[in-house]
């Protein structure tokens, strides 16, 4: 088991990355220690089958007992009815400040499970439990918590870090290969912003990791947890470095947000970002051709989408979206771009007209054939 620290002084906290893992949550819980003895678990209602027992059973052997709160899977939950609809669980069972949640289950839940503990009782203890690979890598570390509205996604949240992060990688293997190759454009992401070696390995081994050969992934997983806790570190709220953590999202999330949260998959809209800020990043920033050809042949090799069509209409709701994300300064739109594979600049701003030519090449199209 790879064992890796997020270092932030009294709020540090473990990342405990292995195979078999969950079974040992309830005993993990106790030595934190959390107190009690009531806890709830939030899930959703295509892992509650599959790891919600075992959860429930090693925090019961531990001496907690634990509520179950399963809510519909899909983007769509990660919305303030759902969040209201924990509040009032969590009132019915009372819940006390003394009490924790943990988050079982991938992106979605790891959000708004987030945000419930972070705003209930004005803040009470939270584990995270990511069930999927992009959740494992990405989502479940750094205390981003957030639900989405209607004109855009996270625009609702906080910065509030979990007590600890469990990834168990045998929940992979009940992964449908979609959600796998979705995860896997975020592992790419660190490999594009920050290690230049992981990327190659990536290059090296993408076969094999398909097959989903666990020996493969644990130090994959725990090298990205790793590059994560190194940034979050250094720049918990994103005042700075932490913004390059956004790669290819500033277009993801207004794909994810004009097509209709779950339509794409999170890492299927922020591979086609990532491939689009590939090729601003060729424009604006010094990334070479051949190093933008390798990064858009990897995500096509993944199995992941590289071309968003837009018209006219599509194009001005993308444009209100990104106009609404998050890193728009003094109504500018900023990117994080590349100026070489492992190397990422933030805070670049980029026209409106250079977006739009980004979807609108072919680019995409040429780097994945060659």
């Amino acid at each position: 088991m790879h064992d890796v620290e997020v270092p932030l002084g009294n709020r540090s906290y473990h990342i405990l990355v292995g195979v078999g893992n969950l079974s040992g949550l309830g005993e993990e819980c106790r030595r934190l220690p959390l107190k009690g003895p009531r806890c709830a678990i939030i899930t959703d209602d295509n892992v509650r089958p599959l790891y919600g027992p075992l959860a429930e059973k090693s925090l019961k052997d531990a001496g907690f007992e634990p509520l179950i709160i399963s809510l519909p899977a899909g983007e769509s939950t990660k919305s303030l009815k759902w969040v209201d609809f924990c509040y009032q669980q969590l009132a019915a069972f009372r819940l006390e400040r003394q009490s924790f949640l943990v988050a079982l289950g991938g992106g979605v839940i790891g959000d708004l499970a987030g945000f419930v503990a972070a705003t209930y009782l004005r803040g009470i203890p939270f584990v995270q439990v990511p069930t999927t690979l992009l959740a494992q890598v990405d989502s479940s570390v750094g205390g981003k918590v957030g639900i989405n509205l209607e004109a855009g996604k996270n625009l609702v949240g906080a910065f509030y870090q979990p007590r600890l992060v469990i990834c168990d990688l045998s929940t992979l293997t009940t992964l449908p290969l979609r959600e796998l190759r979705a995860g896997l454009a975020e592992v790419i992401k660190y490999g594009a912003i920050y290690d230049a070696d992981l990327f190659q390995l990536l290059e090296a081994t993408l076969p094999v990791l398909l097959q989903l050969d666990l020996q493969h992934w644990e130090p994959l997983v725990a090298r990205c947890c790793a590059i994560k806790a190194e940034v979050v570190a250094q720049d918990e709220t994103e005042s700075g470095l932490r913004a390059i953590l956004n790669f290819g999202h500033t277009i993801g999330h207004a794909i994810e947000a004009v097509s209709g949260y779950g339509h794409y998959l999170h890492g299927e809209a922020i591979a086609i970002g990532m491939v689009a800020e590939a090729w601003l990043s060729q424009q604006n920033t010094g990334l070479s051709p051949a190093e933008a050809r390798r990064l858009a042949k990897l995500i096509a090799a993944a199995g992941l989408p590289v071309r968003y069509a837009v018209d006219e209409e599509r194009w001005q709701k993308l444009l209100h979206a990104m106009q609404l994300d998050k890193k728009v300064s003094q109504g500018q739109i900023k990117f994080v771009l590349l100026s070489a594979l492992g190397r990422a600049l933030w805070g670049q701003p980029v026209a409106p007209e250079q977006i739009r030519q980004s979807l609108a090449s072919t680019f995409a199209d040429e780097a994945a054939s060659t």
